[in-house]
């Protein structure tokens, strides 16, 4: 374990507990812009970044316990749930810079936003969610490597070779010999916390510099597109 990974990341932790916000209504945005702020759509946009941040500082530091009491199989896997999320605020951005952009349809974000925030699966009332696959390919393409990274968590999320008798035992070729112990922390252990730390880091950047200077842009554009909007809301796009 390195010393300083572990007080970096103990440390970004308990940065990130102390600014999770713990409510926003609309009434304290209409401040902000109220013109803007009279649309669904950007008050989703801040929702899905709060509950983002909410859900990684969660993933993470379950993921962090789970290393220092050596159960790096479950460390792993909840890393593999932190990338998907880190994988949607980025989607978010590049759908905001897309309006932004005149690329996308502002209407048409804002049904992005929706399904973003509400879509699942197993409810046919509710939006269908994104899949995330498709999600991380388009994030993959602003951090090449993202894709690659997530699917060597996924690998150990499943029972396949590296999820199964990669991480439970060993063969000793010469002896014709099959031996079965947890290995996971003496496969994966030496990088866990590098990768924690490149998701928190990335998620930082995203959330506080790309995501802040969007929003900010957004509702400036709004408001000098408003009769526009106004007049086309109605239209499909």
């Amino acid at each position: 374990m390195s010393p300083e990974n572990t007080t970096s990341i103990e440390q970004n932790l308990a940065n990130w507990k102390n600014s999770l916000f713990p409510s926003i209504s609309v009434a304290g945005l209409l401040p902000r812009n109220a013109v803007a702020y009279k649309w669904k759509a950007p008050m989703r946009s801040w929702i899905l970044r709060e509950a983002l941040f909410w859900r990684l500082h969660d993933l993470m530091t379950q993921s962090y316990s789970l290393y220092q009491q050596g159960h790096m199989l479950g460390g792993r896997i909840l890393l593999r749930s932190g990338f998907e999320t880190l994988a949607t605020l980025i989607f978010l951005n590049q759908l905001t810079q897309q309006v932004l952009d005149g690329t996308l349809c502002f209407h048409a974000w804002g049904k992005k936003t929706s399904t973003l925030l509400l879509g699942c699966r197993n409810n046919e009332k509710m939006p269908k969610s994104i899949n995330i696959i498709t999600v991380l390919q388009k994030c993959d393409k602003r951090f090449p490597g993202l894709m690659n990274l997530y699917a060597s968590l996924s690998e150990s999320a499943h029972p396949s070779y590296e999820g199964l008798c990669r991480g439970y035992s060993k063969i000793n070729h010469s002896e014709f010999e099959t031996t079965f112990s947890n290995r996971w922390m003496e496969l994966y252990g030496e990088h866990h916390l590098n990768s924690m730390e490149l998701c928190m880091e990335t998620f930082h950047y995203e959330y506080n510099e790309v995501w802040s200077d969007l929003i900010e842009k957004l509702e400036s554009w709004i408001e000098a597109n408003d009769v526009e909007l106004e007049a086309s809301k109605n239209d499909p796009c």
